[in-house]
């Protein structure tokens, strides 16, 4: 007779070789994460071509991004409902077949229409790839499979905007979406080769929450959008942005409720929150994820915008930190393992509160260098940073919650980077207005300083050619003193920006050692 705990110790590396699942899991996810981004830089093409506003235009990527996110926190229930295999071959031919769909797409709506599906399909494939790579991965080499799928999580942002924008110039727009499916059947055969559902993920007859379903679709759908569109539609100036608030808002309260205490089979377990190694993993990974999809999004609007670079120099500030996490990442994979990971952690969070810290002194006077290296050691903080918090957080997650738990792990990522965002570009305008009001003040014909300057300013002005009319050279001089204070209002607004990053980050330091270390190795039978 079979040992009991042979049956119940299935392991898919016993059967094909774990390198093998791990290349399986990570292809499509590394194309779905590329897919978040690689729309951007091709929007202006996409309007063109399909003859839309910029503000129509945007919904391509507000689509996607509002599928994903109410997809991304159902996946361990919808793995229970159909099987977790046959949950994943559906997600990846789903996002194949519309990708293909989107490439062909003859108007903006039904581009729009196929970019839902397409986030659908591919909403999925994180938590799924993360699952599975946990699984597969005994628990002592859970930080070298976290730094395989953290590259993936990394390298997609980078790439994603390098590739569009590459695609687009030489091909059209359409192969951004085009390149998807050949890697997609790719994807589909590997997955039905080589991954098997052990038996705690295997299909459950349960009944349907429908009540979970409409609350999580309609609180996270809205959500989305708020966080999306805000900034460009003045928050709640808009009437349309605080009804979608107040119905985020009720919606997400009511699917709390449904979930906690009264669904029999709920969408999200939401009692895995009682595990407090759980909960404040997630929180810091919320945060770090703010700060790093905040800072990212910064960056580039004020080197372009402030010192005049352009869009190739901008990719060349943001790329070496991107590299440099990539570097990180296999180190921290290595070290998880052999010093405490809360060192590590604690380590990360700091080198990117610094790094952010660092962005928050710069001044119109700053070189290249002194711009790219913060970008570097926030890439260094966050290689760091990723990998034990991973493997913290899911160590004292059981193999069968670990759909559930990884869900729930990437829905809060996500809004992390959304909220940072949003949190940034409302920030940095907020202060630019209050900055430059405060400047204003002291900007009067009266002001013994502002005379000064519009008479040094005009009499250059008078000896540059054939000299104005003393009146025009004045309105010259004092039209030339007020784009330089705007200049450093706005300067003075990043680096406020960037300061509240940086304070954010370290608010989550305490949380580091508040969390339990996990077993390096599971039990007999928890396999």
């Amino acid at each position: 007779m079979k040992n009991s705990s042979a049956i119940n110790s299935y392991d898919p590396s016993q059967d094909v070789s774990k390198w093998l699942v791990a290349i399986t899991v990570m292809l499509p996810t590394l194309i779905e994460i590329i897919d978040t981004s690689v729309v951007n830089v091709s929007l202006n093409h996409i309007r063109g071509s399909l003859s839309a506003g910029i503000d129509e235009a945007t919904w391509t990527i507000t689509s996607y991004l509002v599928s994903n996110a109410i997809i991304i926190p159902m996946t361990g229930w919808l793995s229970a409902m159909f099987g977790r295999k046959r949950y994943l071959v559906f997600s990846i031919s789903l996002f194949t077949i519309s990708s293909l769909l989107c490439g062909a797409a003859w108007s903006l709506p039904s581009l729009v229409v196929f970019r839902v599906l397409q986030g659908i399909g591919g909403g999925a494939l994180q938590p799924l790839s993360q699952s599975i790579l946990l699984e597969t991965f005994p628990r002592k080499q859970h930080g070298t499979a976290m730094a395989l799928f953290g590259v993936g999580i990394m390298f997609g942002p980078i790439i994603g905007p390098l590739l569009g924008g590459w695609i687009t110039d030489n091909w059209s727009w359409h192969w951004i979406f085009f390149i998807n499916v050949p890697i997609g059947v790719v994807s589909v055969i590997l997955v039905a080769l080589f991954i098997h559902d052990p038996y705690y993920v295997k299909r459950r007859i349960m009944k349907i929450d429908y009540a979970g379903l409409s609350l999580l679709a309609l609180g996270l759908g809205c959500l989305q959008i708020v966080l999306d569109k805000g900034q460009r539609d003045d928050w709640f100036a808009s009437g349309l942005i605080s009804a979608l608030t107040v119905v985020s808002a009720l919606s997400l309260i009511l699917f709390l409720i449904n979930e906690y205490f009264l669904a029999e089979h709920p969408i999200v377990n939401l009692k895995v929150f009682k595990n407090y190694t759980f909960t404040f993993g997630n929180v810091i990974m919320f945060f770090a994820f703010f700060n790093l999809f905040g800072s990212i999004v910064l960056l580039p609007v004020f080197v372009q915008r402030m010192m005049g670079y352009t869009a190739t120099l901008a990719g060349l500030v943001l790329g070496p930190g991107g590299i440099a996490t990539l570097l990180a990442m296999p180190v921290a994979g290595r070290l998880v393992n052999k010093i405490n990971p809360k060192f590590l952690l604690g380590g990360g969070i700091i080198l990117g509160s610094y790094a952010t810290w660092l962005m928050s002194r710069f001044t119109l006077d700053a070189s290249f260098y002194t711009i790219l290296v913060p970008r570097i050691v926030l890439g260094c903080g966050m290689g760091l940073l990723f990998i034990p918090l991973t493997t913290t957080t899911m160590s004292v997650i059981a193999r069968e919650d670990m759909g559930n738990a990884t869900a729930v792990y990437n829905l809060l990522r996500n809004l992390g980077g959304s909220f940072g965002v949003a949190f940034v570009t409302t920030l940095e305008a907020r202060r630019e207005q209050i900055h430059q009001a405060y400047l204003v003040g002291d900007l009067t014909p009266f002001s013994r300083q502002f005379q000064i300057a519009r008479n040094s300013i005009a009499h250059v002005i008078s000896h540059l050619g054939q000299a104005p009319a003393p009146a025009l050279t004045s309105r010259a001089a004092s039209g030339s003193i007020y784009m330089d204070l705007m200049k450093q209002a706005a300067m003075l607004a990043f680096n406020d920006s960037f300061r509240s990053l940086s304070f954010f980050m370290l608010l989550i330091v305490p949380l580091v050692f508040m969390m339990k270390r996990g077993r390096t190795e599971a039990p007999p039978g928890a396999h």
